[in-house]
């Protein structure tokens, strides 16, 4: 059986009740990633058009107010943000199962309920991102980072999977419960952090306006060498990949007749790589550098997307399993080192900000993908959009190794060389 990872007592206790609210939260995202489409596609038959937009709308607030919120997390308490934002989010997701008890669901709903808990989530993961620095030292944040990215990645493998078993036994109603609960408690774990007022100091002592401010978060990230080809990068797994992952509901559940529960067994896949990538990458990038390990297993498994595209009945599912757990890989170790990286080479000031931008770019480049993929499923068929998102996320290593991060030795230090 899996286990979650604990983190060890020598943590600071702030930093544990932090890492519970995780917790809490993951567990829910993993059962709403799957149980919001489902309820599209079998309650409310949306089309490969509608899927698409849900799925946009569940990103966009990152391209509508993804910057200015950086600008304004620098201002406020970082914990009293995030315990807003779960509060907000349990409040949208309980709305779907009791519409759907009072016969009143519709798409319109689930579009309203996506979008403003997009809202809540802009404002939580930056503060989150921002919030970690200050709870353990810049020292410890890549093993900070790769402890949370561990977790989250276990709770994926057995999140997605009782999703589909609990989308498939109870409903999809039923499950999107269990997320408003898990946000319920986050927020009660984050209340036993104490309070502190440093968004109050960093904005006393930041010069400048809004408009200003907010510039100087996007110029750190767009000018500085190591960040702005990270997030190229990133910025274009996310696209890619979300072409595919935005049709895969539509190929299951209806070309493939395989049901939500072997839908969510596939996405599990994923979250046992995206484990794998988590407690790999710090051995890894301490044995040949973090700057390769974020591009090199890019370039290595660059074919795994055409075996998700191929995916079908039989062995090709276990081969398309195998790509997407290979693709998962990759995107854990990306997470634990390229996070890491920012939060290293970020002023406290602007953490906020820089998050934001990132947030800004990654986000916002999964609404861009989940948008095409609506169209591509819906005018040329949702394979199209799959072999596209395949051919797109075998390039996206190139902008870190045309970059100074080629050769990164360590976040904290200079490039060893190379380009």
């Amino acid at each position: 059986m899996t286990t979650i990872a604990r983190p060890p007592t020598r943590w600071p206790r702030p930093f544990r009740y932090v890492y519970a609210a995780n917790l809490a939260d993951s567990i829910g995202y993993q059962v709403g990633y799957l149980a919001l489409p489902v309820l599209a596609v079998s309650v409310l038959g949306a089309t490969p058009g509608q899927v698409g937009l849900l799925a946009v709308l569940s990103t966009v607030a990152f391209l509508l107010i993804g910057l200015p919120a950086g600008v304004w997390v620098d201002r406020w308490p970082r914990r009293t943000v995030l315990i807003v934002a779960d509060l907000v989010r349990a409040a949208l997701y309980v709305s779907v199962p009791l519409a759907w008890w009072a016969d009143g669901l519709t798409i319109g709903q689930l579009y309203a309920v996506v979008l403003l808990a997009g809202v809540a989530t802009v404002f939580g993961d930056v503060a989150a991102q921002s919030f970690l620095p200050e709870l353990v030292g810049r020292d410890r944040l890549v093993a900070a980072n790769s402890l949370l990215m561990t977790s989250n990645a276990t709770v994926q493998i057995g999140g997605r999977g009782l999703g589909g078993l609990l989308v498939q036994g109870l409903g999809a109603p039923v499950a999107l419960a269990l997320n408003a609960v898990t946000h319920l408690l986050s927020a009660f774990a984050l209340t036993r952090v104490p309070p502190a007022t440093g968004g109050a100091a960093r904005a006393a002592t930041r010069p400048g306006g809004f408009g200003r401010q907010l510039a100087e978060g996007v110029r750190h990230v767009l000018g500085n060498p190591l960040l702005r080809p990270l997030a190229g990068s990133l910025a274009g797994i996310n696209l890619t990949v979300n072409l595919m992952t935005t049709m895969l509901p539509v190929v299951f559940l209806r070309e493939l007749r395989l049901g939500a529960g072997v839908l969510g067994l596939f996405l599990a896949a994923g979250g046992a790589g995206a484990l794998l990538g988590a407690v790999t990458a710090r051995p890894l990038a301490a044995r040949i550098g973090h700057g390769r390990m974020l591009w090199l297993p890019g370039a290595v498994v660059a074919p795994a997307g055409a075996l998700v595209a191929l995916v079908d009945r039989g062995g090709w599912l276990w081969l398309a399993g195998a790509g997407w757990l290979a693709l998962a890989w990759r995107t854990g170790i990306g997470n634990v080192i390229g996070v890491s990286l920012r939060q290293q080479v970020t002023p406290d000031a602007l953490l906020g900000r820089m998050n934001a931008t990132f947030r800004f770019l990654l986000t916002g480049a999964i609404a861009v993908g989940a948008g095409l993929a609506g169209l591509l499923g819906q005018y040329a068929g949702p394979r199209t959009s799959l072999w596209i998102g395949a051919a797109g996320v075998a390039l996206t290593w190139l902008p870190v190794f045309r970059s100074p991060l080629r050769t990164l030795a360590d976040p904290a230090g200079p490039p060893a060389g190379g380009r």
